[in-house]
């Protein structure tokens, strides 16, 4: 073989194994690429009720809901409007989760887990079996109040910020349970969902500060144990997102690594007229929010103004 001929097919042979580097390492990208496992519905604050067109109003929400082909509902408690007050008598509670089970009929193939809301609990009936926190557990089919899921890759802790004694905290029972289910479940990306708050500007922006402030955040906008998860959190780093409701505005906070979303209520201003004189709290429309998933543990979110696209 002729010296000249030998570095040719040297040459292409060098030239081969180079093209196929970079092919192989696509082939590896392309193996590990991100990857969408999840598509969720966040519903929160429907307060629903016979008043108000309200149950035609929600049917088109988990209409849209049903069309978005989520895999699940999460669902961020105060379903019903209200049973906590004290001239609520059963019939009326009767009344109220009947509108309810008549609405998410609708979505009865979609999986729905669900937190309390302050508004769910009857406190007026004690004794009877919609009484309290079972009554409502009851109503919702669920085992108990607090309690954690693996969907797909992703962990999933529903809580009870329902205190007995103040708003906007976990009792010593749940918050032991709580950090043996995070540390658990280090290897997978993770989703909290509460009814109030763990960490929200709302509020600051629903506040009335005083004269010369400061302003002073009660419980039921934020969590006050928020630095006992914040320390929690800073030692597993496999909390994504704190998912809840119950101030009926829209906010994000990013704090350290996780996202606090907040989100607005699905009856808006109580299903009545508004502050836009529809049914607007505020800045913010009736809506709920559509969540992606993906195996990297990353996650994008959109809030769905169901109303306004409806008209």
């Amino acid at each position: 073989m002729k010296r000249r001929d030998l570095i040719k097919r040297v040459g292409l042979a060098a030239g081969t194994i180079a093209l196929n580097k970079p092919m192989a390492a696509m082939s590896a990208v392309n193996a590990h690429k991100k990857q969408k496992v999840l598509r969720i519905a966040h519903i929160t604050d429907v307060h629903i009720r016979p008043e108000y067109n309200a149950v035609a109003r929600f049917k088109k929400c988990l209409e849209m809901i049903r069309k978005d082909n989520v895999d699940l509902i999460l669902n961020g408690g105060d379903s019903i409007y209200a049973a906590d007050y004290s001239d609520i008598k059963k019939e009326r509670v009767l009344e109220l989760w009947s509108c309810w089970k008549d609405s998410v009929a609708l979505v009865k193939d979609i999986p729905m887990y669900s937190v309390l809301g302050n508004h769910d609990m009857w406190w007026q009936g004690k004794g009877d079996e919609l009484f309290g926190k079972p009554g409502v557990l009851k109503m919702l089919g669920l085992q108990n109040n607090y309690y954690s899921f693996n969907k797909n890759g992703w962990h999933f802790i529903m809580l009870d910020s329902n205190h007995p004694k103040t708003p906007g905290m976990l009792d010593d029972e749940q918050w032991n349970w709580f950090v043996q289910d995070v540390q658990s479940h280090q290897d997978k990306p993770t989703l909290i969902m509460s009814h109030y708050p763990l960490l929200s500007c709302t509020g600051i922006t629903d506040n009335k500060p005083g004269a010369i402030g400061p302003f002073k955040v009660e419980g039921s906008y934020n969590h006050l144990d928020i630095m006992k998860f914040i320390e929690v959190f800073n030692h597993n780093k496999n909390i994504r997102i704190c998912l809840s409701g119950h101030v009926h505005l829209l906010d994000k906070v990013w704090y350290n690594g996780v996202s606090y979303l907040c989100n607005g209520a699905t009856s808006g201003f109580w299903w009545e007229p508004g502050d836009d004189g529809k049914s607007s709290y505020k800045q913010t429309e009736p809506g709920y929010s559509l969540l992606n998933f993906y195996n990297d543990g990353s996650f994008d979110d959109e809030y769905i103004k169901y109303e306004t696209l409806i008209k």
